[in-house]
């Protein structure tokens, strides 16, 4: 049986894990740079919802989100992080009971996220569930 919860300043380092998981499946360790303390301090603010899947205890996903608002409509959304499920876990159902975790809790708000173009994998699940994806360029700037 699969627990979903939400996760407190004491799972910091289990976060921190699957955060590195993910990274690790996408090739891009080199852009975690968050610390176990970090994710502690993280983890108490009330904006940030981070849901961890477990399987007898054990992690095996997560999905985490920002509530923000958008200055075109007014309204509360959830922008959503990240969304992962370790490999020996993929295709038994976790992604979809993350995504309905982080649905409920969006209680009617919109739920808006980013996918990379070559994650096609990522796309049919997303299409699988319902969700509408839409083109877009993702900008990013760090100003020195």
């Amino acid at each position: 049986m699969i627990v979903i919860r939400r996760a407190t300043p004491d799972d910091a380092s289990t976060v921190h894990d699957l955060i590195h998981g993910l990274a690790e499946h996408q090739d891009q360790t080199w852009g975690v740079t968050v610390s176990v303390d970090d994710l502690k301090r993280m983890l108490t603010r009330p904006e940030i919802t981070y849901l961890i899947a477990e399987r007898d205890g054990r992690a095996i996903g997560y999905v985490s989100w920002l509530q923000r608002i958008s200055f075109w409509s007014g309204q509360d959304y959830l922008h959503l992080d990240d969304l992962y499920v370790t490999g020996a876990e993929r295709g038994n159902g976790v992604g979809e009971q993350l995504m309905r975790a982080a649905a409920e809790a969006a209680d009617g708000k919109v739920i808006r996220w980013e996918v990379a173009e070559v994650n096609m994998s990522a796309q049919r699940f997303y299409e699988r569930i319902g969700a509408a994806l839409v083109s877009k360029k993702i900008g990013r700037w760090q100003p020195k």
